[in-house]
């Protein structure tokens, strides 16, 4: 059944809403309602709450009850709407990419703290780029970095492209389409940081993850293969020389997955290892160094000075 515009306010609306998902067991129902209401009519959160009560069409409500059905069928809220939130900035999301974690917050945050332990104008890879949320983030708090995201799916370098648009980064982010498990073309340059949320589900996991990320986020940015290390073991070995000496390597890792992921990195000979947990406790990212190359001396001037 739809709801009539004659009968119904936007606060009716909402509340029938929220009454759906929270009989559902959605937790976050006065969130996800919001969401709805407001991808529905196309209206902001302030211009939702400036309006809420008037009365909304029959098309809005058609609309709002059929977004409904398919949250309560377990489509995640942000594909939903269309976009979500990281680190406080909007970006745009669809079933091609994973959706932005409050997790993957963290990995972001230290890749800004590294960058400032290097002068001038900087450069950032975001490797396995998904939605480009991290490497975007990064150039959009720090205005001396430029941001390259790597991805192999097309959708995901759609929404690479659009985000990189929505947060006006067009002269300072570009997006490319590469294989993490593939050397790194010489052309990409080096870079001070490389950031990397790549897939780590280990593949026997994949069918017990929940519903909403197996049914609906994408199998290839998932899939970390017969351990979940593949991804790991590959771009240690293979993307070292796309760092600047003394730049930094930082991953996302999986829950267990930290202790054998900076152990890959030792035995590469990255330095400074460090293991950092996110808000809930859990190790989430691990980084290395990229040694600084020792000066070579020069010979030839000393010889010259010696016979001089």
């Amino acid at each position: 059944m739809g709801w009539k515009s004659v009968t119904s306010t936007y606060h009716d609306l909402y509340l029938k809403i929220r009454m759906s998902l929270s009989s559902a067991g959605i937790e976050a129902a006065q969130l996800e309602a919001r969401e709805i209401l407001c991808a529905a009519s196309g209206k902001t959160a302030e211009e939702l709450y400036r309006d809420i009560s008037l009365y909304t069409t029959e098309a809005i409500a058609e609309q709002a009850l059929a977004l409904q059905e398919r949250r309560l069928a377990g489509e995640p809220i942000a594909y939903l709407v269309g976009e979500w939130s990281f680190c406080g900035l909007p970006f745009y999301v669809s079933p091609a990419a994973l959706i932005p974690r409050v997790d993957t917050e963290m990995l972001a945050q230290l890749a800004m703290n590294r960058l400032k332990e290097h002068q001038g104008s900087t450069r950032v890879l975001d490797l396995c780029a998904g939605t480009g949320c991290v490497g975007l983030t990064v150039a959009a708090l720090m205005k001396n970095t430029r941001a390259v995201l790597v991805d192999l799916s097309d959708g995901a370098l759609d929404l690479c492209k659009r985000n990189i648009r929505r947060h006006k980064l067009t002269g300072r982010a570009v997006y490319l389409k590469g294989d993490a498990l593939q050397p790194p073309s010489h052309a990409l340059g080096q870079f001070d940081v490389l950031v990397c949320n790549p897939p780590y589900i280990p593949t026997g996991d994949l069918a017990g993850l929940d519903s909403s990320v197996k049914d609906f986020e994408p199998m290839m940015a998932l899939d970390g293969g017969a351990d979940g290390l593949d991804f790991y073991r590959g771009i240690t070995s293979l993307w070292q020389p796309a760092l600047k000496p003394g730049g930094h390597l930082l991953y996302e890792v999986g829950i267990g997955q930290a202790e054998q992921v900076a152990w890959l990195l030792v035995k590469a000979g990255y330095e400074n290892i460090r293991i950092t947990r996110d808000t809930g406790g859990i190790d989430r990212v691990v980084e290395g160094q990229r040694p600084k190359e020792q000066e070579i001396p020069d010979l030839l001037h000393e010889t010259l000075e010696e016979e001089g």
